[in-house]
C-alpha cells in the first residue's frame, strides 16, 4: 500500500484486495471495515437507481414499498458516507498536521470543486434526475474546518445541526419564497448559472439544500473518527442508528395523528395530494412540503429536510453502515457474494455518473415510472462493469481522473 492511498479516491477507499494483501493476520479486521464501507456506498448506489429509473411507489405493493425506501434514503446514505471519505482523506483515526495535512486539504478542496462542476454540468444537459454532486461538493466545503475534531464534538455538532438546521431553514426558505418576482429572491450572482444550481439553491432552495444536509455529512464524520474493528462498537452503532430511526419517524407518526391541527395544516396547503399526509411520517407519496405552513416541520417524509426527517435518515444511514460492517467482516461467504456490490461501491461516482449519462441518452423525461426490468438492467449494467474494471484496475474511470487531479495538492508545502 502506497503512502497516499486513501488520498487517490473521491468516495472510495482503495480496493480491498490491495488490503488483503498488505495487513497482517491480526489486523485483518480493518480489511472488513474498509469494504463494509465500499458495500453501504454500492447500496447507496443502487438506491439512488431505484429512486431514479425504478417504478413509481405511488404504485403500492410490495415493489412500491421496496421502492419508497430507498427514495431519500439512499442520497442521505450517500451523504453520510461523504463524511466517511472526508476523514479517509485527512486521516481517520489521527488528523493529518504540518505539510500532510495542508496537502490532505488541499486535496478535498480540489475534490469539492471538481465535483461543483461536474454536478453543474450534468444538471445542465437537463436531465431531469436532481443531480446531487454539486451538492456533494459543497458539503466538502462546508464541513471540512471540522476535519481535526474528534468523533464526540463532530456528533454533537450533527445533533445540534439536526436540531437546529432545519428551521432556521423554514425561516430562510420563508424570505426567498417572499422576496418577490417570478420565483422570489435573490438573482444575479446568486442564482447563477441559469438553468443549474446556483449558490441560493445549493444552501438552501434545491434538492439536497446544505443547510439541512450538513448534518448528514457532520455524523458520518463522527463515526469515521470510531473504532469500527470493535464488536462492541458496531453494537452500540447498531442500536444508536434504530434509536435514532425510531425517533425521527416514530415522533412524527405521533404528531401527525396526535397533535391538534397538523394533518388538517397540511391538507389545507396542498400537501396530500399524491396521497394521505398521514403517510408523511416515512413516505414522500404523499408529495413535497410547500412550506405554507409550519406543520409540515413535524413531518419526517425522506424529502422534508425537517428534523425528524434528518433525524431517521441518520439512523437508516448507520443501521446499513453497521450491518455491512458487521457482515463483510464476520461472513467470508457474503462477502465474496456481495462483491459484485462492493465493486460498485469502490467506484461510486462512475457508477452515479453512468446512470445519468444513461437517462440522457436515453429520452427518460417521467421519473420515476418505469418497469421493474429498466431498474434491473441498470443495475446489471453497472454491476458488470464495475466487477470487470475492477478485476484490472485499482480504481474507476472518473476516480482515477480525479486522482490524477488531485496530485497537484502535492505540491502544497
Amino acid at each position: 500500500m502506497t503512502k497516499n492511498a486513501h488520498d487517490t479516491t473521491l468516495v472510495a477507499p482503495p480496493r480491498p484486495e490491495a488490503y488483503a494483501t498488505t495487513q497482517l493476520p491480526d489486523t485483518r479486521p480493518s480489511v472488513g471495515r474498509l469494504i463494509g464501507v465500499d458495500l453501504a456506498r454500492g447500496l447507496a448506489v443502487f438506491g439512488m437507481y431505484a429512486a431514479h429509473v425504478g417504478p413509481d411507489p405511488s404504485e403500492g405493493g410490495s415493489t412500491g414499498f421496496f421502492m419508497e425506501l430507498a427514495h431519500g434514503r439512499a442520497s442521505a446514505l450517500f451523504a453520510f458516507l461523504a463524511g466517511f471519505s472526508i476523514v479517509l482523506i485527512t486521516g481517520r483515526r489521527t488528523p493529518k498536521t504540518g505539510r500532510a495535512g495542508r496537502q490532505a486539504v488541499a486535496k478535498v478542496v480540489i475534490r469539492a470543486l471538481m465535483l461543483l462542476v461536474l454536478g453543474t454540468a450534468l444538471t445542465l444537459t437537463g436531465t431531469p434526475v436532481e443531480v446531487i454532486l454539486a451538492f456533494y461538493g459543497l458539503y466538502f466545503l462546508l464541513v471540512l474546518p471540522l476535519y481535526r475534531l474528534g468523533a464526540r464534538p463532530l456528533a454533537v455538532i450533527a445533533v445540534s445541526g439536526a436540531l437546529i438546521l432545519p428551521q432556521i431553514l423554514y425561516v430562510v426558505q420563508q424570505a426567498i419564497n417572499q422576496g418577490g418576482g417570478d420565483g422570489g429572491g435573490p438573482g444575479g450572482i446568486w442564482a447563477w448559472p441559469t438553468h443549474a444550481d446556483g449558490i441560493v439553491s445549493l444552501l438552501f432552495t434545491g434538492g439536497y439544500p446544505a443547510l439541512a444536509w450538513i448534518p448528514f455529512v457532520v455524523a458520518g464524520m463522527a463515526v469515521a473518527r470510531l473504532d469500527l474493528a470493535s464488536t462492541v462498537v458496531r453494537a452500540r452503532l447498531a442500536v444508536t442508528g434504530v434509536s435514532l430511526a425510531v425517533v425521527g419517524h416514530g415522533g412524527s407518526y405521533l404528531a401527525l395523528h396526535l397533535v391538534p391541527g397538523v394533518a388538517s395544516a397540511l391538507r389545507a396547503s396542498g400537501w396530500g395530494e399524491g396521497g394521505s399526509v398521514m403517510s408523511a411520517w416515512w413516505s414522500d407519496t404523499a408529495g413535497y412540503p410547500t412550506g405554507t405552513t409550519p406543520a409540515w416541520l413535524l413531518a419526517a417524509s425522506p424529502h422534508s429536510e425537517t428534523t425528524l426527517s434528518v433525524v431517521a435518515n441518520t439512523g437508516v444511514a448507520i443501521v446499513v453502515l453497521a450491518a455491512c460492517l458487521a457482515a463483510t467482516d464476520t461472513l467470508p461467504g457474503f462477502r465474496r457474494l456481495a462483491a459484485p456490490v462492493i465493486a460498485v461501491g469502490t467506484m461510486s461516482l462512475t457508477a452515479y455518473v453512468f446512470h445519468i449519462a444513461a437517462i440522457r441518452a436515453l429520452g427518460m423525461e417521467e421519473l420515476p415510472g418505469f418497469p421493474l426490468h429498466v431498474l434491473l438492467g441498470f443495475l446489471v449494467a453497472v454491476t458488470v462493469f464495475a466487477t470487470l474494471w475492477s478485476r484490472h484496475f485499482a480504481r474507476g474511470p472518473l476516480e482515477w481522473l480525479l486522482g490524477r487531479a488531485t496530485r497537484i495538492a502535492e505540491r502544497v508545502r
